[in-house]
């Protein structure tokens, strides 16, 4: 199954050095059946696309309890993307979310999607009120907008040393 890993580049930086991604209470979001059934219409692409969406948005969140602990945080959402195996589904939460059966190794690891350098301000702002926005604020939804309006570069996991060195 593919799955979409929230991360920070904290998490990158760990995966790099240990080889493997362990994830915040071993969430990760997929294309579930309860994903598909809440769209009229999408194919496979579309729908993993909103997937992967949703584990930027969790990112965020993670980005703001780091940066409760580190004022220098990187400020840049982070998804990894892995073909896993054992992943439970969990509708309870959220129609993408699923539970990883544990760490996940980086030979299984597909891609790293991760801001741009010239999202890190928006992506402060929307971290500050990703709560906000959740409960509906709308003043908070328009300042998410403006972090989700920035595309997540794409990188092939053997390029995750060389782009930790450039950040």
């Amino acid at each position: 199954m593919r799955v979409y890993v929230p991360a920070t580049v904290a998490m990158l930086g760990e995966l790099n050095s240990g080889g493997e991604l362990v994830a915040v209470s071993n969430t990760a979001f997929s294309l579930t059946p309860a994903l598909r059934e809440s769209y009229a219409t999408g194919g496979d692409e579309e729908l993993e696309y909103a997937a992967m969406l949703d584990a930027a948005r969790a990112s965020l969140r993670l980005l703001n309890a780091e940066l409760d602990k580190a004022p220098k945080t990187v400020m840049r959402r982070a998804v990894v993307s892995a073909d896993v195996d054992g992943a439970l589904l969990r509708p309870d939460l959220d129609y993408a979310v699923v539970k990883l059966a544990g760490p996940i190794p980086l030979k299984v690891i597909a891609a790293i999607h991760l801001d741009t350098e010239d999202a890190q301000d928006a992506v402060r702002a929307a971290a500050a009120v990703i709560d906000a926005a959740d409960m509906g604020d709308l003043d908070a939804e328009f300042t998410l907008g403006d972090a989700e309006d920035h595309e997540l570069a794409w990188y092939a996991p053997q390029e995750l040393p060389f782009l930790l060195e450039l950040l």
